[in-house]
C-alpha cells in the first residue's frame, strides 16, 4: 500500500492541538456556584456520564481518519505487459497414410507417427516437459498428403490451434494419398510471407518422399529464402522397415513390417538453402528433443513493460470519519447535551 499525498499526514499533528483546545473550552464553560460539593463526591458517576468523556476521543479519531483519507492510500497490483514481438511459425505436418506406421514410442508404448507429432506439437505450443511454450508467437498450421490444406491461419489463439491439431486425421481416400512436400512448403510460404513479424519460420515434418504435386521442393525453398522464411525440416520415422497396420478381409487389423524411406537429401537441402536445420526423429523422445532445440534457437528478445494498477482506498477511511463526526454532533446535541 502507498500514499498518493503523504505530505498531508502532517495534518495529524493538529489532532492533539484540537484535543487540547477542546479540553480547555470545556473547562472554561460557565458553572453553577454551590456552597459545598463534599456530599456529591461520594456519588458514583453514571455510565452515560462516563461515556460523555469519550466524545473528544471520537472527534479526534474522526479527524485522523479524514486526514489519512486525504493522503489517498492506494493498493497497487503490478502487471506486466509483453508486447507481441514474437515470431511467426507455420507448422507443416504430413498426414499421408505412411504416418500410420507405429514406430514411435511414448512412455514405452508404441504410437503412430501422427499421434507422436500431435503430442509434441501440443508441448511445443503450450509449454510442458522442458518446453517453455510460444505464447507471443503467431502460429499457423498446414497439413498435406497429395494436396496441402491450410488448417489454421496464423493466430495467437493457441487454444483453437491445439484443438485443430487434435482433430487432424490421416487421409482415408486413396485418391488423396501422397506426399506433396513442395506444394505444402509453397502454401506455408505464401501464408507466412506477408506477416509483419521480424522472424518467419516454417517447421516441416514428413516421413516420406516428394511424389505428388507440381512444385519442386528445392525450388520452393529458394522462394522461401527470397522472402526471408527460414525452414526447419524433420524426417520422422525409423529406417528400413516399420510396423504398419493392415486391415484384413475379416475386419481384423494386424501389424506388418513394411519398407519405409525418407528423402533426407531433399530435406537437408531445403534447410540449408533457407538457413534452417534438418533433424531426424526415430522415436517420440528424439522428436521431443528436436522441438526443444528449435524452441531454444527461435527465441526473440521481448521488452517487458511494467505498470501499477492502483485501487483507491480512501473511501474506506473518509466515510467512517464523516460518520463519526455526525455521530459525535448528534450525541452532543441530544443525549450528552450540556446546560448551559
Amino acid at each position: 500500500m502507498i500514499l498518493a499525498s503523504p505530505y498531508l499526514l502532517l495534518l495529524l499533528l493538529a489532532v492533539p492541538v484540537v484535543a487540547v483546545l477542546g479540553y480547555v473550552r470545556r473547562r472554561s464553560k460557565a458553572s453553577i456556584l454551590y456552597s459545598s460539593t463534599k456530599s456529591l463526591r461520594e456519588i458514583r458517576p453514571s455510565l452515560m456520564l462516563r461515556l460523555r468523556h469519550m466524545l473528544p476521543a471520537l472527534r479526534c479519531l474522526a479527524l485522523a481518519l479524514i486526514i489519512v483519507a486525504l493522503a489517498r492510500p492506494q493498493r497497487g497490483q503490478e502487471l506486466v505487459v509483453v508486447p507481441t514481438k514474437g515470431i511467426a511459425i507455420e507448422m507443416v505436418v504430413d498426414t499421408s497414410s505412411s504416418m500410420l506406421a507405429q514406430d514411435m514410442k511414448f512412455g514405452g508404448r508404441p504410437v503412430n507417427r501422427l499421434d507422436a507429432v500431435k503430442r509434441v506439437f501440443r508441448k511445443f505450443i503450450a509449454g510442458e516437459d522442458g518446453l517453455s511454450g510460444r505464447p507471443n508467437d503467431v502460429i499457423g498450421m498446414v497439413t498435406f498428403a497429395r494436396y496441402p490444406d491450410a488448417r489454421c491461419p496464423l493466430t495467437l489463439d493457441h487454444g483453437v490451434l491445439l484443438q485443430l491439431i487434435d482433430d487432424t486425421k490421416i487421409v482415408e481416400d486413396p485418391k488423396e494419398d501422397g506426399t506433396a512436400i513442395g506444394e505444402a512448403l509453397a502454401l506455408a510460404v505464401e501464408r507466412i510471407k506477408e506477416t509483419k513479424r521480424k522472424s518467419r519460420v516454417v517447421i516441416l515434418l514428413t516421413d516420406g518422399e516428394n511424389n505428388a504435386g507440381n512444385a519442386d521442393p528445392v525450388e520452393t525453398a529458394r522462394i522461401a529464402k527470397a522472402f526471408g522464411v527460414k525452414t526447419y525440416t524433420i524426417g520422422a520415422g525409423t529406417t528400413g522397415y516399420a510396423p504398419f497396420p493392415v486391415k484384413l478381409r475379416s475386419g481384423e487389423t494386424i501389424l506388418r513390417r513394411v519398407p519405409v524411406s525418407i528423402d533426407e537429401r531433399t530435406l537437408k537441402e531445403i534447410a540449408k538453402i533457407t538457413g534452417g536445420k534438418y533433424f531426424r526423429a526415430t522415436d517420440g523422445d528424439s522428436l521431443e528433443k528436436i522441438y526443444k532445440e528449435i524452441d531454444k534457437m527461435e527465441k526473440t528478445k521481448t521488452e517487458s513493460v511494467k505498470y501499477l494498477d492502483y485501487n483507491e482506498l480512501f473511501p474506506y477511511l473518509l466515510f467512517p470519519g464523516l460518520a463519526l463526526i455526525v455521530i459525535e454532533h448528534v450525541l452532543v446535541c441530544t443525549r450528552f447535551r450540556q446546560v448551559p
